[in-house]
């Protein structure tokens, strides 16, 4: 760790080791997606796709670029990066790896309101989308009022948001059984968690969440470092502890029901990648940043793989996020319980 001292007696910290994981990241990130933009029925060279971005392309190629392929991209660069960040904002309040908005009930929060306004209202994507969003916001407030007791404290945060995917999931599968066959099947494709079809309409409210929450998250890091000592070490360090956790929790609950409102409920990034950030930064803290840029970098590398070993929109790239996720799960349960904390 390095400190840089600047002319106005500013100190700021440098993490060599974070610094590069984060560019390596970024990296690997925009490399899979430009992959993914050559991906299809239509494939195109990495020299083609950045000659067609770079307006050099042919008007058949800028159609297919721009118009189909860029849009599905920069979504999924959103959802992961919005997710990762979501999840390492309730790893660090719970002070728990397992916490994460699959977990504690986010994500059914949203299913649950997307559900609603299928099954009962046969509405459009955008009110579908605005009715994930919804319930994503009620869940995240129910949990919250619900874990209050003189404050939130990790464990009881997420045993509450346990009780709360169990209660969520039991109305998703009402809903699922009062539905008729063709809103059963739209709800049931939306539940899995897909970027095909996804298009500017999907980019552009994601991104303006995406810009306005994110420098309120990381505006909280150095707070959300403090809390993971403990409330009281915090509080000792001039952090005011309620109101950094109600304001990350709530940037938090917005990004996930965003993302979610945007391609369904995608498994597992928010719980995998703060953790894969933490192991390769090797930084105390919830490195966010890195957090962020390892889910943008996951989620375009699963959505490239499911179509590179499926076939173009053939699997839901929310399918194989959730088949990794589910062997991670399982291997980090196994090494919290060798580490006794589970």
């Amino acid at each position: 760790m390095n400190v840089v001292r600047t002319r106005g007696g500013l100190s700021v910290r440098v993490e060599p080791r974070a610094v590069l994981a984060v560019l390596l990241l970024v990296a690997a990130a925009l490399t899979a997606s430009v992959a993914l933009i050559g991906t299809g029925d239509y494939p195109l060279s990495p020299a083609e796709v950045l000659r067609t971005l770079t307006g050099g392309g042919t008007p058949a190629q800028e159609f297919i670029v721009e118009d189909l392929r860029l849009p599905r991209v920069l979504v999924a660069l959103l959802v992961g990066a919005s997710l990762a960040l979501a999840g390492a904002v309730f790893q660090s309040v719970s002070r728990n790896p397992l916490g994460s908005p699959d977990v504690l009930g986010l994500s059914q929060g949203s299913t649950v309101g997307a559900l609603l306004v299928i099954v009962l209202f046969q509405g459009t994507p955008m009110a579908v989308a605005g009715g994930a969003l919804a319930g994503g916001l009620a869940s995240g407030v129910a949990i919250y009022l619900l874990a209050w007791q003189k404050g939130v404290h990790g464990n009881r945060f997420v045993l509450v948001g346990i009780a709360m995917t169990a209660i969520l999931t039991s109305v998703i599968g009402y809903l699922l059984t009062q539905a008729d066959l063709n809103d059963a099947t739209r709800a049931t494709v939306w539940m899995v968690g897909s970027l095909n079809g996804r298009d500017w309409s999907q980019v552009w409210p994601l991104l303006c969440a995406f810009a306005v929450l994110v420098p309120v998250v990381l505006g909280q890091g150095r707070g959300l470092r403090m809390l993971e000592m403990g409330d009281d070490t915090a509080y000792a360090l001039g952090v005011r502890v309620e109101r950094t956790r109600l304001v990350s929790l709530t940037a938090a609950v917005l990004l996930t029901a965003a993302a979610t409102a945007a391609a369904g409920p995608i498994a597992f990034v928010a719980l995998s990648a703060p953790q894969i950030a933490r192991r390769l930064t090797r930084s105390s803290g919830p490195c966010l940043t890195a957090a962020a840029c390892t889910g943008a970098a996951l989620l375009v590398s699963a959505d490239w793989a499911a179509q590179r070993l499926f076939g173009a929109d053939q699997l839901p790239v929310g399918v194989l996020t959730g088949m990794l996720g589910g062997v991670y799960l399982l291997w980090l349960l196994y090494t919290e319980r060798r580490a006794g904390r589970v």
